[in-house]
């Protein structure tokens, strides 16, 4: 219980330290200070209008460089008053302001097309929709007022914004590299239960892809925040810091990411001996549980996690290969001792950047500095285009983006008309609930039609016990701005909590307003539930967008990412200087491609039954990609941080088959017409090659023995492990590539 309750106030005190709760007290400050300066003035009637110019924009206020995040905001202002001055002077005719709504409300939706900044610039566009049909404003001259001040409010957020984030540069940094360094733990601990439990490996492995995904968008946030600011403020310590853990991240993913084992042949050569993995497994989780300590530290002060149960469990690992080889006897253990072998120096690689983190966090003088040039930084970060040809591509109702901006359009028509024909009080909640929930798939607006209902009952029923308790106005006026400052930190945290104080804070503004609280509270039930039914049932019948359909650009994306990836380590192996720059790119965008196939393939799950059409199937594509980027991975981590030998012209051979695999798949996805090489018995000759070389390796290693030369010498040992693992994960790589192609045909003639 003791330990359950220091975990819950460990929670609280994170979140109290992290830039969500930070934003959440910026949007409060914007939004009071006017109300609290107007009203000393005795000019409060101005006071509404800025509020809502700072509230209006401040979604758009996203981690991010800061040209993007000034550019992002400004742009956000200009986009609301717009929208206000088009939706207030449509209002005395009806018909014009719903082809107005409509108009906008797709024009909106669309500039979502330029990514995730620009959603939320799209979303205080949507949101300004809903504003301005709430702002009861009839005159010319009211109406010119209100935008002025509106547009002075949207100034006034971001001067406020710009003077929080000179107050506190790293708190957004900092927050990310936190976070991406606790995912990074979890993904260690999962990657150890897939050690050992056979019957659960499909389990644990669904989560690690969710997982993957997750650290995927951190890592590409965290290359603009930390790139772009070395390159715009120059090198000083705490940027060189933060880049440091950033890299020893990376390479702790990619690391994970490679020891992708074989489990069929762990099962087959452990079968009898699974106590040997237990230390491995329990070294993974350790690793975890210390990164995921880290990760706290880097928002709140602290001692560092002591040490000595990483370097005790790594001897154990040390003693179990050991046990293992005194056990079966060499040679008939060989095979088993190298994949210890190689697992172990997977786990000693991954302690050394544990290790490099902890440095940075005790400021320790012995830390390298990052010899990262400008114009080799700008290859790693993903540039967004603005050009307006991308928004003409998804002019088509091909297009998910386009059939969303389609159906967004006509639910909020429908919800406004609906709540107008009825005469529903604060009708336009209802088209908030609609603009708030609705997202492209189903199955996300599914959940947050269920939180969103969930939490608004939860935010319902405080508030009525509060109103029941007290009509005190100040306790409403306190209440307000708390529920106000907790709603912008938890919603993207928690929709469902986040849904509840938005709840508490609307109930409390009005029950200043007007004393009949229990009506908004009434109200704002039955509208939260009538426009989730319709964000609901929009998505379901109106241009529906049905993940499967969406699937073939991310897997070709994926597959022609894979083989770059692979030509990439090719040419790593036979020169490391000149190419571990080129390797490392291909490796980033060879993540990326694979982190959105499985968001893709989250998003298939999510949809009803009767779309997951082929799931089976998909899945086999997915896991094939997936263990594929894994195996090559594993290659080049080898030869990126060992010692290796001259690349073979078998090793160039078999290569050049596995990418004239992925690319006979991209083709056959994209139904283009080839003929396939005929290069079988090259390839055949290639690998019976590697693996006689590894036998003769294991033979001269076996006349050692015999001869009393127990102890194996550096090299030897070295070569032993990298016959070892290139044969097998560069054979195991072939019959991965040759199973895709085939799915990739089944695929094609199901889809196409």
């Amino acid at each position: 219980m003791q330990k359950k309750i220091t975990t819950y106030l460990k929670t609280i005190e994170l979140f109290l330290k992290g830039s969500s709760f930070y934003r959440g007290i910026v949007l409060t400050i914007s939004v009071v200070i006017p109300l609290a300066f107007f009203y000393l003035i005795g000019l409060l009637e101005y006071a509404p209008s800025i509020v809502l110019g700072a509230f209006l924009n401040a979604p758009s206020d996203v981690p991010g460089s800061l040209k993007r995040k000034i550019n992002g905001i400004l742009i956000s202002i200009a986009l609301t008053l717009i929208v206000t001055i088009l939706i207030l002077f449509s209002k005395p005719i009806f018909t014009l302001l719903l082809i107005a709504i409509a108009i906008l409300s797709f024009i909106i939706a669309l500039i979502s097309a330029y990514g995730f900044r620009a959603s939320l610039v799209s979303f205080s566009g949507l949101l300004a929709i809903v504003l301005a049909l709430a702002v009861k404003k009839t005159e010319a001259t009211e109406i010119w007022q209100h935008i002025a001040l509106l547009g002075i409010g949207g100034l006034w957020y971001l001067v406020v914004s710009l003077i929080s984030g000179w107050i506190s540069p790293k708190k957004d940094v900092d927050q990310l590299l936190s976070d991406t360094s606790a995912l990074t733990g979890k993904y260690l601990k999962i990657r150890a239960k897939l050690l050992t439990k056979p019957t659960k490996r499909d389990k644990f492995s669904t989560k690690a892809l969710v997982i993957q995904t997750q650290i995927s968008e951190k890592h590409e946030t965290l290359r603009e925040l930390l790139l772009k600011d070395r390159k715009r403020s120059g090198r000083s310590l705490s940027n060189e810091k933060r880049l440091l853990i950033f890299i020893s991240l990376v390479d702790v993913f990619e690391l994970a990411l490679a020891n992708n084992l074989d489990y069929s042949k762990i099962d087959s050569l452990f079968e009898l001996q699974k106590h040997h993995l237990k230390s491995f497994k329990k070294m993974n989780k350790v690793m975890g549980n210390h990164l995921i300590a880290l990760s706290e530290l880097l928002l709140k002060k602290g001692k560092l996690p002591e040490i000595s149960s990483l370097n005790k469990t790594l001897k154990e690992c040390n003693k179990s290969i050991n046990a293992y080889v005194d056990e079966i006897k060499l040679p008939k253990a060989r095979d088993g001792a190298i994949t210890l072998r190689n697992l172990h120096d997977y786990q000693k690689q991954l302690l050394a950047e544990i290790k490099a983190i902890r440095r940075v966090l005790n400021n320790s003088e012995n830390v390298s500095k990052v010899l990262l040039k400008t114009q080799e930084s700008k290859q790693f970060l993903t540039l967004q285009e603005y050009k307006f040809n991308i928004l003409l591509q998804h002019f088509s109702l091909k297009s998910p983006m386009l059939r969303h901006a389609l159906r967004l359009s006509l639910a909020i028509i429908f919800g406004f008309a609906i709540g107008s024909v009825l005469d529903i009080k604060n009708a336009y909640w209802i088209v908030l609930t609609i603009i708030v929930i609705m997202r492209p798939n189903y199955g996300l607006t599914k959940k947050r039609s269920k939180n969103r209902i969930i939490g608004t009952i939860i935010g319902a029923i405080i508030a009525t016990i509060i109103v029941l308790i007290t009509q005190n106005t100040i306790i409403y006026m306190v209440l307000a701005v708390l529920s106000l400052t907790f709603a912008f930190s938890l919603i993207q945290q928690s929709y469902k909590a986040g849904a509840a104080f938005i709840t508490l804070n609307i109930v409390f503004v009005y029950a200043l307003l007007d004393p009949n609280a229990f009506s908004v509270i009434q109200y704002r039930v039955i509208d939260t539930i009538i426009g989730a039914g319709i964000a609901l049932l929009a998505n379901y019948i109106v241009f529906p967008s049905w993940e499967y359909k969406n699937l073939d650009t991310v897997i070709l994306k994926v597959i022609l990412s894979n083989r770059d990836y692979l030509e990439a380590t090719k040419k790593l192996y036979h020169n490391k200087e000149s190419n571990s720059l080129e390797y490392k790119v291909y490796r980033k965008e060879a993540f990326l491609a694979m982190s959105n196939l499985n968001a893709a393939f989250q998003r298939l799950t999510q949809d009803p039954k009767s779309k997951q059409k082929q799931s089976v199937l998909i899945y086999d594509i997915v896991t094939l990609n997936h263990t594929m980027l894994s195996a090559i991975a594993s290659v080049g981590s080898y030869i990126l941080n060992h010692k290796t030998t001259p690349a073979s012209k078998e090793f160039d051979i078999i290569v050049h088959s596995i990418n004239n695999s992925l690319k006979n798949s991209a083709l056959i996805l994209e139904q283009v017409n080839f003929t396939a090489d005929e290069e079988e018995p090259h390839v055949n000759k290639a690998q019976q090659k590697l693996i006689k070389d590894f036998d003769a390796l294991a033979l001269a290693r076996d006349k050692d023995i015999k001869a009393g030369k127990t102890e194996i010498d550096k090299d030897t040992l070295l070569n032993l492990q990298e016959s070892h693992l290139i044969s097998n994960q560069l054979i195991w790589l072939k019959t991965l590539s040759e199973n895709l192609r085939k799915v990739t045909v089944k695929y094609t003639d199901v889809f196409k």
